[in-house]
């Protein structure tokens, strides 16, 4: 197995009054990929961690293989969602996989 961990923070000029409802749908539309990508195993957004951390979100997805995550990254569910709910709202993305 293979995980896929992403996590951003908000764009500066996003209100702190807006961050809410755009976590909720950032969560319900990222799991919503389980059984929809092929090789996507598992998918878990975090929206709110602990204190004291880097960033204010994360993903955490699982893979069958290495090709899988290449692939989950490309896949058109993924990209419509990514760009509708993830994009337009965030920055400073960091990832890891292994």
């Amino acid at each position: 197995m293979y995980t896929h961990v992403v996590m951003w923070r908000f764009k500066p000029e996003i209100a702190d009054s807006e961050k809410e409802e755009l976590l909720k749908n950032m969560k319900t539309n990222l799991e919503s990929l389980c059984g929809k990508v092929p090789g996507l195993l598992s998918v878990k957004f975090i929206e709110k961690p602990l204190p004291g951390t880097t960033h204010e979100m994360a993903l955490v997805t699982t893979h069958e293989n290495a090709e899988d995550i290449k692939a989950y990254g490309e896949h058109p569910a993924h990209l419509e969602v990514a760009n509708t709910f993830v994009r337009p709202y965030t920055c400073d993305r960091a990832c890891l996989n292994f």
